[in-house]
């Protein structure tokens, strides 16, 4: 009797993990997670590329300042970006 109830359960538990796959695997969801993690790559792509820009120049504005060169920050404009 114990061996039955332990089989049904082990069988629902299957079941229901199937079904939750099979769920998992249609295409309304399939589109939804694939925007979803474009969009957290695209977030990732643009803080990376702000976090490189800063860091070189940051570089920049170091190896003029030891090289003796005119500064940086008088030839660089924030709002243009050159």
């Amino acid at each position: 009797m114990i061996r039955r109830f332990f089989y049904i359960a082990v069988g629902v538990c299957l079941a229901v993990w199937t079904m939750r796959k099979l769920q998992a695997m249609r295409p309304e969801n399939v589109a939804r997670r694939a925007v979803g993690r474009a969009a957290g790559f695209a977030g990732e792509l643009v803080e990376f590329a702000g976090d490189v820009r800063a860091l070189a120049r940051d570089r920049e504005t170091e190896l003029r300042a030891r090289m003796g060169l005119e500064s940086l920050d008088r030839n660089y404009d924030v709002k243009d970006g050159r």
